[in-house]
């Protein structure tokens, strides 16, 4: 017989499920309590912070770099401008293996992978979402190979960015400067607030002094992007404001032509010309100069390199960062202090016979130059007349004045890194060497050799304040700004200091200058028929004449070579410097200073410009081109 169910012994069946059912149901009700409670706290409690990162996983803003202000020269002629260029940058934050990404980069795209790293390094401070340029300008090629290896490259994408470009390459480099990438030292400084990192900035010239005018305001554009950072959409823009651009008071007619005579001479050196009244300048040249365009995009180690062990220093701006003695130009400086004070009258003569005993000791001049006056004494730079002036004279006259005619002064031109030349004084050797000045020294400085140091530009300035009668005014290159609404021009500088040269004086001097070049002086390679040209040469020494016979005809110990120029003589228009570094003769120089004051006037009576002996042919002035007028309102 079948046994009851219901009546077999042992635990029912009901009863032994009871305790597993009440853990499991236990365990399920403590579970989605845990859920509800994390829900509540992600969709709730923390709603805000979730909802800005879900946002922010597909939104990305991209910097819209401004473009710098471009330049343009006193006729209207575009000097210095933009261009657009293809950048490869990278977004850190969308990159898991930073160091596989940027090693594929470097295969696919060419590029060493040290110069990569090295960029990175650089940015490693940067926030992790702001893009970081690795190529600079890319190919077509590059930016070809980076797109179709998308997949192994997260986190790249190609921007286009302005760029500047320097149309006339090496012409006026050292002038107009170059740019690069903002350093960690000018992040640092005052002059570069609120400049964010892997900004491109000025970093010498005019590209330095007028950053903030030329940076502009950078924009900005919100797009949506998907999990492989591609651009799928465009939510707003802010568009950039392009810079303000600027007039200069350069000539590029001029400078362009000082810069070809330096290249047909074949010698190295500076010129600079300067407005006499003004202070405005018409020609800055350094030569030899680099191209501005290879600084652009950031320069290359090699390239940078080979700049700074080239012998010939091309990077070094010799209008105003290099120190020489002046040579016989100081007598011009001679010659007003002496007039000045009373020691002696224009008509004061001296015998020259080859030279003269001054303080114990026989000094040499050229030749004999036999009996002469001060316009004589200048015509024929006889160096026995300026020791006898010497003689006579204190240093310290003889530094007031200097001083006065802008020698040993900083110039205040608007350009970076201007150094001081040097005319001694009593006060200077007690304060630099703890020694009494001697009367002897005196006689080296009446010649401009001894311790006596010019740059060019204050020659320049020195000449432009003869030629005015005794203003020394400031040079200055920034003529004019435009900030949307046309070229608006800039206050002129107040002059640096101003003394009022007696007639008698100016007399005397502009006479002697003119018998220089339309005489029988050492000028005459300047002259230029119907333009009364006045100047001075100057010859500088290196070593000592024992020196130089030793060293034979090595080209560092060779003189230097000057020539300082006005015209026209009574009412100059132009007033300027040529110094030929180690020319060996100052005619030389002279005649690159003819080059220049005859494109000048060339230009301005409207003829054909003077052409060098060069493989091209004459031409015209080109047409004079209105500056650009940006229509869009600044608010910088």
């Amino acid at each position: 017989m079948r046994p009851d169910l219901d009546t077999d012994p042992g635990l029912p069946a009901r009863d032994s499920m009871t305790i597993p059912l009440a853990l499991m149901r236990t365990t399920v009700v403590l579970a989605f309590a845990g859920l509800g409670v994390g829900f509540w706290l992600f969709q709730v409690a923390q709603h805000e912070k979730f909802a800005e990162l879900a946002e922010n996983n597909h939104q990305r803003t991209i910097a819209l770099s401004a473009p710098r202000g471009a330049m343009f020269d006193r006729d209207g002629r575009r000097l210095v401008e933009n261009r657009y260029s293809l950048n490869i940058s990278l977004v850190r934050e969308q990159v898991e293996d930073l160091d596989a990404t940027v090693e594929t980069l470097s295969d696919v795209a060419g590029v060493p992978l040290a110069a990569l790293e090295a960029v990175i390094e650089r940015h490693r401070r940067d926030p992790p979402y702001r893009p970081t340029v690795l190529i600079r300008d890319a190919s077509l090629a590059q930016v070809a190979a980076v797109a179709a290896h998308g997949i192994e490259l997260p986190g790249l994408f190609v921007q286009q960015l302005p760029t500047r470009h320097y149309p006339t390459n090496e012409v006026g480099a050292h002038l107009f400067g170059y740019v690069g990438e903002v350093s960690d030292a000018q992040l640092a400084s005052a002059a570069f607030e609120n400049v964010r990192s892997g900004t491109v900035v000025g970093k010498s010239g005019i590209e330095q002094t007028y950053n903030r005018l030329l940076m502009g305001t950078d924009g900005a554009r919100q797009v949506v992007v998907d999990s492989l950072g591609r651009e799928i959409e465009t939510l707003g823009e802010e568009a950039p404001l392009e810079g303000r651009q600027l007039q200069l008071t350069l000539d590029y007619d001029l400078q362009e032509a000082a810069e070809a005579a330096f290249k047909v001479a074949g010698f190295d050196g500076a010129a600079v010309v300067l407005e006499p009244d003004t202070g405005e300048v018409l020609v800055f040249a350094s030569v030899p100069a680099f191209d501005p365009n290879e600084f652009a995009m950031g320069i290359d180690g090699e390239t940078w390199g080979a700049l700074n062990s080239d012998a010939r220093l091309p990077l070094n701006n010799r209008a105003l960062q290099n120190r020489y003695p002046p040579g016989s130009i100081f007598k011009i400086a001679m010659a007003v202090a002496a007039l000045e004070e009373g020691i002696v009258d224009p008509d004061h003569k001296v015998v020259c016979n080859g030279g003269g005993f001054f303080y114990g000791s026989f000094r040499q001049c050229l030749t004999s130059h036999g009996t002469l006056d001060m316009r004589e004494a200048l015509e024929r730079s006889c160096n026995t007349y300026f020791y006898s002036l010497g003689e006579q004279m204190e240093i310290d006259q003889i530094h007031h004045w200097a001083t006065a005619l802008g020698l040993g002064e900083l110039s205040g031109i608007d350009l970076p890194f201007e150094v001081q030349g040097l005319v001694p004084s009593t006060a200077w050797k007690r304060e630099a060497r703890g020694e009494p000045w001697y009367p002897g020294e005196t006689i080296s400085v009446a010649i401009g050799q001894g311790q006596v140091t010019v740059t060019p530009l204050s020659l320049a300035v020195m000449m432009a304040t003869v030629a005015n009668g005794g203003t020394r005014v400031t040079p200055h290159l920034l003529k004019a700004v435009n900030e949307g609404n046309g070229f608006v021009p800039v206050p002129r500088p107040v002059p640096r200091s101003e003394v009022e040269l007696s007639p008698e004086t100016m007399s005397a001097v502009t006479d002697g200058l003119w018998y220089v070049v339309n005489r029988n002086g050492t000028g005459r390679r300047s002259r230029l028929e119907g333009r009364d040209v006045i100047g001075k040469t100057g010859t500088a020494q290196v070593i000592s004449l024992q020196g130089r016979e030793a060293a034979g005809d090595e080209k560092r110990f060779r003189d230097h070579g000057w020539f300082v120029f006005a015209a026209p003589a009574h009412a100059p228009e132009i007033a300027g410097v040529v110094f030929g570094e180690h020319n060996d003769q100052s005619g030389l120089s002279a005649e690159i200073a003819k080059h220049i004051i005859e494109t000048y006037f060339a230009k301005k009576d409207g003829l054909l410009r003077p052409v060098l002996p060069l493989p091209s042919t004459p031409q015209l002035v080109p047409p004079v081109v209105p500056p650009v007028v940006v229509a869009a309102n600044h608010t910088h």
